[in-house]
């Protein structure tokens, strides 16, 4: 991965990563917050020294920062190039309302143009997984979708879409 690392800077360019809090709070929602999976929460979930967590995008995120400069690397920048919340698939961790929630506020997130604690002044771009639903049987696959094949959409993400 240091090499990549390298490669990337010299050509400045970002690192693409796929970023999922919903996989992480799927797999312990005792111990992760709803609203801190979501971006939801309205205070700091998670103090980590003099960084101070709201979401678990952004701590994903500092993640990446924080092990590509314990290998030398400080100066490539992270992208989402995938995240998303599933509207079906897995019970109640998979709703239209959870998926909508999560989606219209990564949006937002995103939007915002602001960094994350850790790279307060870096601009995070990201982007929203899977725009069609081709509907696999029940339990291939969760639905991280935002039309059906129809282009309806399963929930609005932007006012565009109301």
């Amino acid at each position: 991965m240091t090499e990549i690392l390298g490669f990337l800077a010299t050509q400045a360019n970002p690192l693409l990563v796929n970023l999922y809090p919903f996989y992480a709070y799927a797999s312990d929602p005792k111990n992760i917050r709803l609203d801190y999976a979501q971006f939801s929460a309205t205070d700091i979930v998670v103090q980590d020294g003099s960084f101070g967590y709201s979401n678990l995008l952004d701590a994903m995120i500092d993640s990446f920062y924080w092990a590509m400069e314990n290998v030398g690397c400080v100066d490539v920048e992270v992208v989402v190039s995938e995240s998303g919340w599933p509207s079906d698939g897995n019970g109640d961790l998979t709703t239209i309302s959870l998926a909508a929630t999560y989606n219209q506020n990564f949006v937002r997130r995103i939007a915002s143009k602001r960094g994350t604690p850790k790279r307060p002044n870096s601009f995070t771009e990201g982007f929203v997984f899977a725009m069609l639903n081709d509907r696999k049987p029940a339990g291939v696959e969760q639905h991280f979708v935002l039309f059906y094949s129809d282009m309806t959409p399963v929930y609005p993400v932007l006012p565009l879409f109301h």
